[in-house]
């Protein structure tokens, strides 16, 4: 019974290394927003300019026990992962002593929450289920998922539901959820804006116009993203052609303007509501 257990929590194990090593490639390539890396995990407690690095090298720490781990059944990844989890557990320790107010960064972003006994009693449960997978028969994850039973399945579940009980980042994700910030506080990527500008009718209508491809200016006001563009008005004067993205919504509206060297508004003629149609 006791080896059933502890082979059905390598797929545990297994998944949790994936996630986490993901999380924290997006961390410390920036995609978190600014400062992330200065108030989450273990990277507060080096310098500045160490800090993407440790996170990096965390992640491909996981990556690597997570490939010995589905892939093979040698011990030396099986001791690696206990080890990487006793030494996940001291660390928590010392970051929650050290920097009470910082995230323990297990799954990027979401792990933002200070370090408590619940983050804490999680490297430990994923310590001792690391130490049992030690002594379990020797089968690579991948003939574990593959080869799953019930027993097996109903044990995997059961310490799942344990470390999602241990795991504060639920309740996180799901205040997340809950709460949707205002269009004017939300990233949103400018090749997305400019991908919905070049797709709109606008753009179609106004496309002869530009002497340009290329924007020549690009910024952004509240739920706003503006581009800018060199043209020519209808009577061959060069005028910056102005476009507006709204950044909410799947049709989002796009306006036009154009302005001359003076910056003062050119008319342009308006589109036509309906085209005839001959019978």
């Amino acid at each position: 019974m006791l080896t059933t257990i502890a082979t059905a929590q390598l797929p545990a194990l297994s998944a949790l290394l994936a996630a986490g090593a993901l999380a924290k490639v997006w961390v410390a390539a920036g995609k978190a927003g600014p400062g992330a890396l200065g108030r989450l995990g273990p990277a507060v407690l080096v310098a500045d300019r160490w800090r993407a690095s440790a996170t990096l090298g965390c992640a491909v720490a996981e990556l690597v026990l997570l490939a010995g781990l589905m892939a093979t059944d040698h011990p030396l990844f099986r001791w690696g992962t206990a080890a990487f989890f006793a030494i996940s557990t001291y660390v928590l320790w010392e970051l929650r002593r050290r920097r009470p107010d910082a995230g323990c960064g297990c799954f990027g972003e979401v792990s933002a929450v200070p370090v408590g006994l619940r983050s804490l009693g999680r490297t430990m449960v994923l310590t001792t289920m690391a130490v049992g997978l030690v002594w379990a028969p020797p089968i690579s994850g991948w003939s574990t998922v593959t080869g799953m039973t019930w027993p097996r399945a109903l044990a995997a579940a059961a310490g799942l539901l344990v470390l999602a009980v241990l795991s504060p980042e639920i309740e996180e994700t799901a205040a997340r959820l809950r709460y949707r910030a205002p269009c004017e506080q939300r990233r949103l990527d400018p090749s997305t804006a400019l991908n919905r500008l070049r797709s709109s009718s606008t753009w179609r209508a106004h496309e002869g116009s530009l002497s340009s491809s290329d924007p020549v200016d690009t910024w952004r006001e509240l739920c706003w993203r503006f581009f800018v563009y060199p043209g020519r008005s209808g009577t061959g004067e060069p005028v910056d052609v102005v476009f507006a993205v709204y950044l909410s919504g799947r049709h989002p509206a796009v306006r036009m303007a154009m302005v001359d060297v003076e910056g003062r508004a050119v008319k342009t003629a308006p589109l036509p509501e309906s085209m005839p149609v001959s019978a």
